[in-house]
């Protein structure tokens, strides 16, 4: 390799253009080692960012894979909850929005009915639970019947002005709730 000239009118220090054997006569940019070493840095310093960045990206992914696997799992279970439900014996036409009482005969028979432990008032059986048949025809329970009304309000909510929500490309949830 043969360096012709430096880079001042005087041949002086600083970066020279050297041509490079088996380099098809391009020329190339000689610099200080030094610039090297820092080159490699930077080049070694913008792959632990970018393996940084792919780690904290796939960590989020795991995070709503779990996430998700956990919604699945109370999908599956509120639907398994709700078809042993829909099975248990009832003398009477099951209406969405209702209430229904369940209770265990000494046979163990599980059955639903429209009376409540307090309208019995001496339960002539064991009292399960209290469940609320939701139009969808799901279960839900009678401590969570209040909570899920509110749900369902927010959503009906959200379905009746859904024609006046001003068009966005971000999630827009503002107003929804008051």
């Amino acid at each position: 390799m043969a360096a012709e000239g430096g880079a001042g009118p005087g041949g002086g220090g600083g970066l020279g253009l050297a041509r490079v054997e088996g380099s098809a006569g391009r020329a190339a940019r000689v610099g200080d080692p030094g610039d090297l070493v820092a080159l490699a840095r930077q080049v070694q310093q913008a792959d632990d960012f970018i393996r940084a960045n792919a780690c904290n990206k796939l960590t989020v992914i795991a995070e709503q894979i779990r996430y998700l696997q956990e919604q699945a799992r109370k999908v599956l279970d509120e639907a398994n909850r709700d078809a042993d439900l829909h099975h248990v014996a009832c003398n009477l036409v099951k209406k969405p929005g209702n209430i229904y009482y369940m209770y265990r005969r000494e046979s163990g028979q599980r059955y639903f009915s429209i009376l409540s432990p307090k309208e019995w008032g001496t339960s002539p059986h064991e009292f399960l639970g209290a469940y609320k048949l939701q139009h969808d025809m799901s279960w839900t329970p009678f401590e969570d019947i209040e909570r899920r009304d509110a749900e369902i309000n927010i959503l009906d909510k959200l379905l009746s002005r859904q024609a006046a929500l001003p068009p966005c490309t971000e999630p827009n949830f503002q107003g929804l709730t008051k």
